[in-house]
Formats: structure tokens, C-alpha cells, sequence
């Protein structure tokens, strides 16, 4: 055997064991594996409290500068509350103030003067001590009624409303004119960071477990990729049949509160058939996938079933009937 007759055996024994790999590479046989069965449950979005602002004085609502949806922001104000009886007892301490800041001086001027007349022996040292006693009284009143202007002052200044927290209004409860007491709320803020909060029928309250992952629909938020959550909080009491679970989703949203969203959870594993997405074809609507016979290939009907991507198979679709355990599909 010459050396070229020899080079050339090599190259279609390369060939054949390539188009052996191929082969192998375009069939795949078919068998079942333990996917995560997901149940379909609604979920609503809440924030993870709703505070009210509530008035610390009575009195009348005379300014209201925020509207449903509006954000704000810790300490912001929000809202004044106006008490005429306030601003009338402010008026009489002012004067009375004055009245006795008067007296304080004239207490002072008789104080000097009568030490002068007691240093050169004019009078007795008894009138220096009853000036002294006069000058404290003028003193200790004036110190008194400005203390009391200050508390009527900081009432004044609690007619602000604050905000209790960083967030987004969510109700106004009151209008410019009402009449409120202290302690009435005046508005409701939703803070920020909104969960997604699933209320899950308790027959598969043993497959829910803090660190699940969750998954949304793309078409529930306005997308086309879904999203994944985790299930942050399961609360230990069951109401109405159902339990109650708190998960974090990244981009959930921070205006609408109470949206309803469809949340696909784990329930448990169940069997099924994972195939590439690549070895379904669709025609006129039906999809088909070829199968490898002893007389041929054959196209076989299925039914499509919803995707699952893993690691190893990014391009995984579940088929619910058509094919079984052990046949040889070929990619088309």
C-alpha cells in the first residue's frame, strides 16, 4: 500500500467518524426527569406599611399641599393646621409680657437706687433687701409668662403635618376647611419598597418555605422576559384557607398599590419530558417532532407544553403527550 493510498484510508475514516458524531448529535432519546411543579396563584402588591399622618394639635385645616400618588419624604410637611384660640393667647401673652418686662425695668431702676441711698446711709438696709425681693418677683414673672408664650408657639408650630416616613400617598382623608382633634390622620403614606404579597391555598402550605424562588409572567409587568423573586417571610397564621407570604421582586413597581399579579410558586416535583426546543417543528399550527423507527423516520404530533430552561438545556420545553420514555427523536 502506497503512502498516498494509506493517507487517503485515514481521511474517510475521519469522515465516517464524524458523520458517526453528528448522527449521534441530531437524536436524542427521550426520558423523564423531575421538574419543579408550579401552581399559578395571584398575588397582590402592598408596601410593607402604610402609616398615617395624623395632626398633633385641633384646630382647621388651612393648607393641604400634597394629592393621592404624590411622593414624600421623611419630615416633609404636608399639611397645616390653624387654631385661632392659639394665635389670641399668643396676642395676650405678648402683651403681658411687655406689661411685665416694664415692671422688671422699674424694679431694676428702684433697686439701684435704693443701694445708693443705703450705701450712704439714707435709708435702712431693710428697703435694699424689700427692692431685691420686688426685682426677683418683676424678674422670675416676666421669665414665666415667656415660657408660656414659648409652649403656645410650639403648638403654633405643630400645626405642621409631617410625613412619617419616605414613601408615596396613597388617600387623603381630610379637605382644606375640616375640623380635626389631635391625633386624627390626615393622610395615608405607603412607604417605599414594595413586596409582592402571596396568598397561597393552605394544601400547599408544606412546600412553601422562606428562600423560594417565585416567578412572574413578563406579560403581568408590561415585559417580555419573566422575573424571578424570593419569598422573604411565610406568616404562621393561615387566614380563610390560605396562607400569607411576603417576596422581593426587583422591579415590582412604585406607584400602583394593590395591583393583582399572577405568581407562579413551587409545588412540590413532578415527571416529565424535557426536550430542545430545536427538535419541535411547527406546521399549520401543529406541532410535530420526528421519530426515529425501524423503517424510518416519522413525524408524530405533540403537545407543546411551557418552557424550562435549566443550565444544561437552556432551550428545555416540556411536552406533555406525543412521545414516551426511550424513543429516538431526530432534530429536523
Amino acid at each position: 500500500m502506497t503512502r498516498k493510498q494509506l493517507l487517503r484510508m485515514l481521511a474517510l475514516a475521519a469522515a465516517f467518524g464524524l458523520l458517526a458524531t453528528l448522527a449521534s448529535a441530531e437524536t436524542l432519546t427521550v426520558s423523564s426527569q423531575s421538574v419543579a411543579d408550579e401552581k399559578a396563584v395571584f398575588a397582590t402588591v402592598e408596601s410593607i406599611s402604610v402609616v398615617p399622618a395624623r395632626s398633633r394639635i385641633g384646630g382647621t385645616v388651612v393648607q393641604l399641599k400634597v394629592k393621592e400618588g404624590d411622593p414624600v419624604t421623611s419630615g416633609q410637611a404636608i399639611a397645616s393646621i390653624g387654631d385661632d384660640k392659639l394665635v389670641l393667647q399668643m396676642k395676650s401673652l405678648d402683651a403681658q409680657i411687655d406689661a411685665l418686662q416694664a415692671q422688671a425695668n422699674q424694679a431694676q431702676i428702684d433697686f439701684t437706687r435704693t443701694e445708693g441711698l443705703v450705701e450712704r446711709g439714707i435709708l435702712p438696709r431693710v428697703k435694699l433687701d424689700e427692692q431685691r425681693t420686688a426685682l426677683n418677683v418683676a424678674d422670675n414673672s416676666l421669665r414665666a409668662r415667656t415660657a408660656e408664650r414659648a409652649v403656645i408657639n410650639e403648638q403654633l408650630n405643630q400645626g405642621q403635618v409631617l410625613a412619617p416616613a419616605d414613601g408615596r400617598v396613597l388617600k387623603r382623608l381630610i379637605t382644606v376647611g375640616s375640623v380635626v382633634l389631635p391625633g386624627d390622620p390626615i393622610v395615608t403614606v405607603a412607604q417605599q419598597n414594595f413586596k409582592l404579597r402571596l396568598r397561597v391555598p393552605e394544601r400547599h402550605a408544606r412546600f412553601l418555605k422562606a428562600g423560594d424562588k417565585i416567578r412572574i409572567d413578563g406579560a403581568e409587568l408590561g415585559t417580555e422576559a419573566s422575573r424571578l423573586g424570593v419569598i422573604d417571610l411565610v406568616y404562621p397564621q393561615i387566614e380563610e384557607g390560605r396562607v400569607i407570604a411576603d417576596a422581593t421582586v426587583e422591579g415590582l413597581g412604585e406607584y400602583f398599590v394593590g395591583d393583582r399579579l399572577r405568581v407562579w410558586i413551587s409545588g412540590g416535583e413532578r415527571q416529565a419530558f424535557v426536550v430542545p426546543a430545536s427538535f419541535v417543528k411547527t406546521r399549520f399550527g401543529i406541532d410535530y417532532v420526528q421519530l426515529q423507527k425501524a423503517d424510518g423516520v416519522v413525524d408524530v404530533p405533540v403537545q407543546r407544553g411551557r418552557e424550562l430552561p435549566t443550565p444544561a438545556l437552556p432551550d428545555g420545553l416540556e411536552i406533555l403527550s406525543g412521545i414516551r420514555a426511550g424513543d429516538q427523536l431526530v432534530r429536523p
